[in-house]
């Protein structure tokens, strides 16, 4: 049973897919969407199985499950698929059927009467299937597979509403801009395979061989291994959302809410961050590489909490607020080396991995049931909210606690020991973070007092009201859990070192992060507790930076620019025009003259002997005239 079980954990949602996509168009609503949340929830059953077995001790697996020989180049290169089942995958095993479980259950109440509601159960099947898959890879080159398939997966979801413009914009969108990320990764795949002869990653992680196959290796002046991590961290980035290929991730929110929660919140975004902690070993050994990926994350997630600040759809806010998460958890293993507590920076990017799945997953479900009572995402329709959807605000609000790093909720000690890494590292660093955490405290109460606080606008006879049991029940449930998962010694289950690592609270980071998060919330109070003109004095008196933020610094317009003015005007049109008038002029030119020439001859063909007689004794004549002549 020990080996069934994780077959069964891939095999389950890919039949589930199978069979909705099949047979879905068959079955009534209900049938298909019961049947897409049994099959996940036993699913999850399985997964947990699996992975506490393994955490508590009780595994016999310590090698690659049914590692299949897939194919093998010159018996020196081989690629296999097989099931890896270690601390961290262990750990997203967890993450991703719960979640998976949790939206499956939820959908079935934003979702009903939906056109389309079989279809997109189907693609909840695919899209877990396809996760599930990445992160037990045993090699890299399997993971490449299922990454791909996770981005196709994540392209239907998005553009589910099919018939809205602006979905199949941003599907387009969000596939194009990962899949330039994702060549950056099978560079990166090529060069590590090229000169390890290898895509397992259990010999990839060997520092010891790694340095001797690449063997001080240099182009442009910079070791090649650099180049490969980072070109494989590239892929990471377009998956995470890391400036400059973020841009996809806002205009995703185009999809619907359930699905928000399962790809932007808690999967599909982390698979990055998983990515260098699977190569973890390796990217200690490249310093620069750490510190690409240290600049980019806390640029990004600076970023992104100053845009959180000034966004008016809610699940805009969240989406910003993800990748400014994102880049906190890609931030602590940037600033991890091995004279400062690698362990450290490790541990606790995994563990806000765990605890934020959780708090964001609850936030974005909570986000649409508002939107499912109010029908709008724009904040500015919304108010007072606390007196008609009571469980959604409590829950709600333990989401923003949780987030905002508050003790005891879940987000205050995996938050923590990320600033404790990052203080680790350099004081700068960890103030730097340390404002970006204020920074999260505040956008997220402002959105708080907004929806739930602010004046009450007229809903008419359509009072907002509390969701069914089927879209609560995961608030509550979620909720309850960012409560309590803080508590969990989860360095003593995942940790990057052969011994457990013991969490430690830094009480002056501890301290001083909770000062800033509390000081954070009270201005978001004063400003948003209750309608008052300080929001509009204070975007006034920014000097545009404000109208900048709202516009997220003018990225999607500088792409344009970019594409559009330049690439396409610049570019691909001369081209075109070289295309279409010297190429296909001169084609064009070469056929007149073949067709004119063709004319011309053509009576040499006519089908008449005595034609043919006459020319042949008029050319043997003149044959034999210059051979004469050539004779004399």
């Amino acid at each position: 049973m020990e080996q069934l079980f994780p077959i069964l954990i891939l095999c389950l949602p890919l039949l589930g897919f199978l069979v909705l996509g099949l047979l879905g168009p068959k079955m009534s609503h209900k049938l298909a969407g019961w049947t897409g949340v049994i099959n996940m929830g036993i699913t999850m059953v399985l997964a947990y199985t699996v992975a506490l077995t393994f955490f508590l001790g009780e595994s016999t697996i310590t090698e690659p499950i049914f590692n299949y020989k897939w194919l093998e180049f010159y018996d020196k290169l081989v690629i296999s698929i097989g099931f890896l089942l270690d601390p961290i995958s262990a750990l997203l095993l967890i993450v991703i059927t719960t979640i998976s479980f949790f939206v499956h259950l939820y959908s079935i109440g934003y979702m009903h009467g939906e056109k389309g509601f079989q279809r997109y159960y189907a693609f909840l099947q695919l899209f877990t299937f396809s996760m599930l898959g990445l992160v037990v890879a045993t090699n890299i080159f399997q993971m490449y597979i299922f990454w791909e398939l996770v981005g196709a997966s994540s392209y239907l979801l998005i553009g589910f509403y099919y018939t809205r413009p602006s979905a199949v914009s941003a599907s387009k969108k969000a596939f194009i801009v990962t899949r330039f990320a994702d060549l950056g990764f099978l560079l990166g795949i090529l060069i590590l395979s090229y000169f390890t002869g290898t895509f397992n990653f259990t010999d990839l992680n060997n520092g010891n061989l790694v340095a001797t196959q690449f063997g001080g290796a240099t182009f442009m002046g910079c070791s090649l291994l650099t180049w490969a991590l980072v070109l494989v961290f590239m892929g990471g980035m377009g998956k995470s959302a890391m400036l400059p290929l973020h841009i996809w991730l806002p205009d995703a929110m185009e999809g619907p809410t359930p699905v928000s929660a399962l790809i932007h919140a808690a999967t599909m975004v982390v698979a990055g961050v998983y990515l260098v902690a699977r190569l973890f070993p390796l990217y200690l050994m490249e310093e620069a590489a750490l510190m690409i990926i240290t600049v980019v994350g806390a640029i990004t997630a600076l970023y992104a909490a100053i845009v959180a600040c000034t966004q008016v759809d809610i699940k805009r806010v969240l989406a910003f607020s993800t990748i400014s998460q994102i880049a906190f958890m890609m931030v602590s293993l940037g600033v991890a080396r091995p004279e400062h507590h690698e362990a450290l920076g490790y541990m606790a990017s995994m563990f806000h991995l765990f605890t934020h799945a959780l708090f964001k997953a609850l936030l974005f479900l909570g986000a649409g049931a508002l939107i499912h009572a109010v029908h709008s995402n724009d904040y500015t329709a919304m108010g007072g909210l606390r007196k008609y959807m009571p469980i959604t605000h409590i829950t709600f609000l333990i989401g923003c606690l949780a987030i905002a790093g508050i003790p005891p909720f879940s987000g205050f000690f995996s938050k923590d020991e990320i600033l404790a890494a990052c203080y680790a590292n350099s004081p700068f660093w960890g103030v730097w973070m340390s404002v970006v955490a204020g920074l999260t405290a505040f956008y997220m109460f402002r959105l708080y007092y907004r929806i739930f606080w602010w004046n009450e606008p007229d809903y008419g006879h359509h009072k907002p009201h509390e969701s069914g049991w089927v879209m609560t029940l995961p608030l509550i449930l979620l909720a309850a859990a960012s409560c309590v998962v803080g508590f969990i010694p989860f360095g003593e289950y995942v940790h990057f070192m052969p011994e457990p690592y013991h969490i430690h609270i830094d009480p002056v980071v501890a301290v001083s992060s909770v000062l800033i998060a509390v000081i954070a919330i009270a201005l978001a109070t004063v400003m948003y507790r209750k309608e008052n003109s300080l929001p509009d004095k204070f975007a006034k008196a920014s000097c545009g930076l404000w109208k900048a933020a709202y516009n997220r610094f003018y990225w999607d317009e500088l792409y344009m620019f970019i594409t559009h003015k330049i690439i396409f005007n610049g570019v691909c049109r001369p081209i075109a025009w070289f295309d279409r008038h010297i190429i296909d002029g001169t084609m064009d030119g070469l056929a007149w003259v073949a067709q004119r020439l063709s004319i011309t001859i053509r009576p040499l063909q006519s089908g008449s002997v005595q034609a043919y007689v006459y020319v042949y004794l008029i050319g043997a004549l003149l044959l034999g005239t210059i051979t004469a002549v050539c004779i004399l």
